[in-house]
């Protein structure tokens, strides 16, 4: 009776060791895997590589608008003399301009730059020593870079009359004083045609210039230095002379000497 009583005390005891042994083996496992899937998060971002956004491109600003103002003064020439007795209403005349526009230092007009203007009125010579006279309105400046510019402006050229010549031969021969005509209306090449701009022109400054507002291109005044005046040395103090001493009166009860 004993006997079974310890042999199942024993099969007991071994038992509880068998589960206390499988117990801890599933554990094991578990606990093994655990740091490794807390290792996972860590070498995941590694496995990214960073995104580094990239700087912004700095953009220069664009440089401000430089603009030929409108009405700028212009002068041109014809590049062949222009005569009232060829010329008619509505013929063109070929110009060009005769000096450099500059605005800023820069030259916006080169020099030579076509021109054109067209006949808009004329009336030739007559009887009587009467002249001839035409008008030109300028049209157009073509810039070198096909730009056309409008202008504005016109010029009345009238020719050198004879009414001197014909009232003098009408007084001397009569009737015949209607054969005196005057002078037909000349533009030479080389004469001075003042044009306007008729709209603003804007135009750009080019690498390395140094822009000079308008306002200084023109040579300042001279100002006149005024050297002051030499100072006047103070006339001398004059000392009144020394008044001469009285003559002595003559003592009381003496008598005059006469050498």
């Amino acid at each position: 009776m004993n006997y079974l009583r310890g042999a199942a005390a024993f099969a007991v005891s071994f038992t509880m060791l068998s589960i206390s042994v499988q117990a801890q083996e599933a554990a094991a496992p578990a606990a093994t895997a655990e740091p490794a899937a807390a290792a996972e998060p860590a070498a995941t971002p590694a496995a990214i590589p960073a995104v580094v956004a990239a700087p912004a491109l700095a953009v220069a600003a664009p440089a401000p608008g430089l603009m030929l103002p409108s009405y700028t003064e212009v002068i041109l020439t014809p590049d062949a003399e222009a005569n009232s007795k060829k010329l008619r209403e509505g013929h063109t005349v070929p110009m060009h301009t005769v000096f450099d526009v500059m605005h800023n230092g820069v030259v916006v007009i080169p020099k030579g730059t076509r021109g054109m203007g067209t006949v808009t009125w004329r009336t030739g010579k007559g009887a009587f020593g009467k002249s001839a006279k035409m008008e030109i309105t300028f049209n157009e400046l073509t810039l070198p870079n096909g730009h056309r510019l409008p202008l504005a402006g016109m010029h009345r050229q009238e020719g050198e009359g004879n009414t001197g010549a014909a009232v003098g031969a009408a007084i001397a021969v009569g009737v015949f004083g209607a054969f005196v005509t005057g002078k037909s209306a000349i533009i030479p090449n080389g004469q001075h045609l003042m044009a306007r701009t008729n709209e603003t022109l804007a135009y750009s400054i080019p690498a390395g210039a140094v822009i000079i507002p308008t306002a200084q291109l023109a040579p300042a005044a001279s100002v006149a230095v005024v050297t002051p005046a030499a100072t006047v040395a103070p006339a001398a103090a004059v000392t009144p002379a020394a008044e001469a001493p009285a003559p002595a009166a003559p003592a009381a009860g003496s008598t005059p000497t006469t050498d």
